[in-house]
């Protein structure tokens, strides 16, 4: 149980973020891309700041013996570059360049009833049942 709600803790605060730094925002993320015309740095400042958090967080986390609410870390052993991974961040850069939206802020905009976002979420889902999908047969 106290994983659930540390779970739930961890995802209000990530999508209170998402909203404070208006990353639900397309146009705003979609801004922050267009550096050869009307260029906005703002979203540079929030990436700043999640990449200096973790840079200062990771290390003294991870020495740990193990984490608060499990019995053991769960890190990412795969450190080959496959076709799938080249294939899949491709996928999402284009999509997160033409659309203005990747998963995170996509499902913290559904509360504002955004209908592209509800479009872009069924896309979401139905691609990643397409790839369950085809990865099982």
């Amino acid at each position: 149980m106290k994983q659930i709600i540390a779970a739930v803790i961890a995802g209000l605060l990530f999508g209170l973020g998402l909203v404070v730094s208006s990353m639900i925002d397309p146009a705003k993320v979609l801004g922050f891309f267009d550096v050869a015309g009307n260029w906005d740095p703002s979203l540079a400042f929030v990436m700043g700041g999640a990449v200096s958090v973790t840079a200062l967080a990771f290390p003294r986390v991870i020495k740990r013996s193990k984490p608060v609410l499990d019995t053991s870390f769960h890190l990412p052993t795969a450190r080959d570059i496959r076709p799938e991974l080249i294939i899949g961040s491709s996928i999402f850069g284009i999509g997160w360049g033409l659309v203005g939206l990747c998963p995170g802020p996509a499902i913290a905009s559904l509360g504002f009833g955004y209908w592209q976002s509800w479009v872009f979420f069924a896309a979401m889902v139905t691609g990643s049942a397409l790839f369950l999908y085809t990865r099982k047969t």
